[in-house]
Formats: C-alpha cells, sequence, structure tokens
C-alpha cells in the first residue's frame, strides 16, 4: 500500500474482467457524519459510477452481511435506504456468484456482475472494512 488512507471497502474482480469496487474518497465536507465513496462497476461490456454516501451503520451493516456470506447466505447490502444497493448472489444465473449493482431511486438502472472471486474473499474484505473504521471512523461525529 502507497501509506495513504484506506480506500478500497470492497473490491470484487475476476479474470475475466469484472469488477465490482466501493471506493471511499474522503469526509463528506457537508456532513460531518459522512463519508464520500463511489460504487465503480467495469466489465468488458460496461462500466459506471455512482455516488455513496457510507457511514458508521452502513459499514457496521457490511459486517453483518460479510457474516451471513460466510454463513452461505445471499446478501442484498443497503437495500432498504434511498441511493444505490449492491446485492451479492452466492450462485447466481450463470453458475458463480453475481455481484448487483442497483440504483433504483436514481437512474433505475440495474447492473449483474458475474465474478469469481479468490477463495479468501471474505476474510480479505473483513481485513478491508477493519482498515476503512480503523482509519476513517475515529474522524465522523455522530
Amino acid at each position: 500500500m502507497d501509506g495513504g488512507p484506506p480506500r478500497e471497502l470492497i473490491s470484487l474482480a475476476d479474470d475475466e474482467g469484472n469488477s465490482v469496487t466501493v471506493r471511499v474518497l474522503g469526509r463528506n465536507p457537508r456532513w460531518a457524519a459522512g463519508l464520500d465513496a463511489e460504487i465503480v462497476v467495469k466489465t468488458p461490456f460496461v462500466s459506471g459510477r455512482i455516488d455513496l454516501a457510507l457511514y458508521l451503520l452502513r459499514l457496521k451493516s457490511w459486517a453483518d452481511a460479510l457474516d451471513r456470506l460466510e454463513a452461505g447466505e445471499d446478501v442484498a447490502w443497503m437495500a432498504m435506504s434511498r441511493g444505490p444497493s449492491i446485492s451479492i448472489q452466492l450462485t447466481g444465473e450463470r453458475g458463480c456468484p453475481e455481484v448487483v449493482v442497483e440504483d433504483e431511486s436514481g437512474s433505475m438502472v440495474t447492473v449483474r456482475v458475474p465474478i469469481v472471486p479468490p477463495d479468501d474473499w471474505i476474510a480479505d474484505h473483513r481485513r478491508r472494512l477493519r482498515q476503512v473504521m480503523d482509519h476513517w471512523v475515529p474522524m465522523l461525529s455522530g
């Protein structure tokens, strides 16, 4: 790592060029309890990004989602809130995990990305979450 603050909360990618990333951009200048972030989708077919607000409750709900994924359950992260959501289906339509990014309240676009993550991806994402929480949460108020 370059020694800077941790940026990638989620980084799911495969050898086919498909990826879904949630990148922390920094503190939200207008909201002391929030972080500016973005969801970035890249595939050989379609690419895009959407703004995302992160705050402590959303980070904790990502930890819960990782627990459920480890138990073999599909998850829908941020599905009950305004803005984009990310679902992970462990056995998707193509026989591999799929990440579904939905922007129902904004563009009304849904993107389904098949991704075969490495075996240790859940442990890797727990580490990413811990690094993001350790660095960014002490800076947040509320």
